[in-house]
């Protein structure tokens, strides 16, 4: 190339001033805030005036060639319009970013405190709340819990009396049998899982007996009612007699050592207590507590709770209030976010949009992007650019 064409060339794309301009907005010998300054509010607008100055030079000879000039004409005033309306919104947007990170900010700090207060708040009252759900489980209609656990305890219980009663004849009678003297850890822990079983047979018993009169079921009733007197044999002569038997010696401490109760007296007395005490704890809760576990070991299911109108009730952890003003909370926290965002990408990205207008339009006689962006959605995939692209010169081509 010769000089005169390279002199021409320089010339026409202003490459001394736009040294010069590059020089002064980097800024290498100004102090620290001027250089930041420099760099933030006019490197980016250079670059893009260059390149759009550069691009115009290139598309005059063009509009010698093509068939639509005036519109081409004016889609260029138009492309830099959106250039200067670009910077200006550059400019604006580095304020509009700094003070829309304050409100976040204050934002974000408010939310926290206001967050943490709620936290307290919840955790200090729930506490209360539970009781109150677990009253409103007790209070309503559904599966009878307490009566439940009455019957569980009762059962257990009782199966622990009765251990600590027959553990003696027990040893005695296997110590016997085996030849050897049994330990007591080694006999307690079977025997108590026995006796429980048998408990909980003999209230299961004596439900199922319950529910075949209710039934009026005649058969069943003398069946059952021959099964519950088997039962009852069982628990008094193996039970709660050797119960009355510890009692003797309180019955002959008091009669001056001058009492014989006889097997008779053992056996109705025996048979009193055993009376006594499954009619006490069957009217009060086994009668709704031991249907509901025999439910539960059968697997035939218990029930939900529902409330008055029929829908189950929930029951959670926090209140509802707390939880909407979570959910309040995160949705601020998302819009903000997503401002935010916009806040700090669009102006530049209209500034770079702006200039790559001008590309396009010499290159597919296209704007690529229409301007104003409004948010970072406006973002276009790279993808569908090329695709757009690609359309229209094949629909200039046909």
């Amino acid at each position: 190339m010769s000089p005169q064409a390279q002199l021409w060339i320089e010339n026409i794309a202003l490459w001394e001033p736009v040294q010069v301009a590059f020089l002064f907005v980097w800024g290498a010998g100004d102090p620290a805030w001027l250089l930041v300054m420099k760099r933030l509010f006019l490197i980016l607008p250079l670059g893009a005036l260059i390149l759009s100055y550069w691009t115009s030079v290139l598309s005059l000879p063009t509009i010698l060639v093509r068939s639509k000039r005036r519109t081409f004409f004016s889609q260029m005033l138009v492309t830099w319009w959106d250039l200067a309306r670009a910077v200006f919104t550059f400019w604006g947007g580095v304020f509009r970013f700094a003070l829309q990170l304050v409100t976040s900010t204050f934002g974000l700090i408010q939310m926290l405190l206001v967050g943490t207060w709620a936290l307290i708040q919840e955790l200090v009252l729930m506490p209360f709340r539970l009781i109150r759900n677990v009253g409103a489980n007790v209070l309503s209609p559904g599966v009878p819990w307490i009566a439940v656990g009455m019957t569980v305890f009762w059962c257990v219980f009782e199966a622990t009396i009765f251990t600590y009663v027959m553990t003696g004849l027990v040893i005695d009678t296997l110590s016997n049998l085996a030849g050897t003297e049994l330990s007591e850890t080694a006999v307690r822990i079977p025997l108590f899982l026995f006796m429980l079983f048998i408990v909980l047979g003999s209230y299961a018993v004596l439900s199922t007996w319950a529910a075949a009169l209710r039934s009026r079921n005649w058969a069943a009733i003398v069946k059952i009612g021959v099964v519950e007197l088997v039962a009852m044999f069982v628990e008094v002569v193996f039970l709660y007699r050797e119960f009355v038997d510890a009692l003797v010696p309180w019955f002959a401490q008091h009669t001056s050592g001058n009492f014989d109760l006889g097997i008779v007296g053992t056996l109705v007395i025996a048979g009193l207590t055993w009376l006594g005490i499954r009619s006490l704890s069957w009217f009060l809760f086994a009668s709704s507590g031991t249907p509901t576990v025999m439910a539960i070991i059968s697997r035939q299911g218990v029930g939900t709770r529902t409330e008055m109108n029929g829908t189950p009730a929930i029951s959670t952890l926090f209140s509802a209030n707390f939880s909407a003003r979570l959910r309040q909370e995160f949705q601020w926290a998302g819009a903000e976010g997503e401002r935010l965002l916009d806040a700090f990408l669009v102006p530049p990205m209209q500034v770079v949009a702006a200039a790559l207008n001008f590309i396009t339009l010499l290159v597919a006689n296209r704007h690529m992007l229409d301007l104003p962006l409004q948010s970072v959605r406006d973002f276009k995939d790279a993808r569908a650019l090329g695709k757009e692209l690609t359309e229209s010169r094949v629909r200039k081509a046909a």
